[in-house]
């Protein structure tokens, strides 16, 4: 597989405001990183984006993830690896990214209400659309996934 283009020097200034929403939900959402991460991964495995899934994978084990409860994504529903909240989370993941199916239902929603504010669930809803648009990107322009490093410590503050 070859890529088509590098959409990211093609239009450098909608790299930089997809990189600040990046940003804004990461640092300043209030979500913790292992929530996010699943919620990344989980969205990238529904629209097959290889890239963001080596991106993630690596994010997520860097911060602590397990093996298990990475291996064990796709089946969240039938696996006991992940609290109440993460299920509320990927659910709605699930609901958001694919929204062919009837558009988001009330009933994911009735189900994610209790675990977040108001605020933490426009910010999970907001990383799920970043998410996606990461995807649909490296999809469409077939970014080869596999050569993402985890930043150092110092890197990573500088994009914050």
């Amino acid at each position: 597989m070859e890529p088509r283009l590098n959409p990211y020097q093609a239009a450098p200034s909608v790299y930089k405001a997809m990189m600040g929403l990046g940003a804004q939900v990461n640092n300043h959402s209030g979500l913790d990183v292992t929530l996010l991460n699943l919620v990344y991964m989980r969205a990238s495995q529904i629209n097959h984006c290889a890239f963001c899934l080596d991106m993630h994978s690596k994010e997520a084990r860097a911060h602590g993830e397990t093996e298990q409860r990475l291996y064990c994504l796709e089946g969240w529903r039938e696996s006991p690896f992940y609290t109440d909240r993460e299920r509320a989370a990927l659910a709605w993941t699930e609901a958001v990214t694919v929204v062919t199916d009837g558009f988001v239902p009330d009933c994911v929603f009735d189900e994610v209400r209790p675990h977040f504010s108001d605020a933490e669930l426009a910010n999970l809803t907001l990383a799920i659309i970043a998410i996606n648009g990461w995807n649909r990107l490296n999809v469409a322009f077939r970014t080869i996934g596999g050569t993402y490093r985890v930043p150092e410590p110092s890197a990573k503050a500088q994009l914050a």
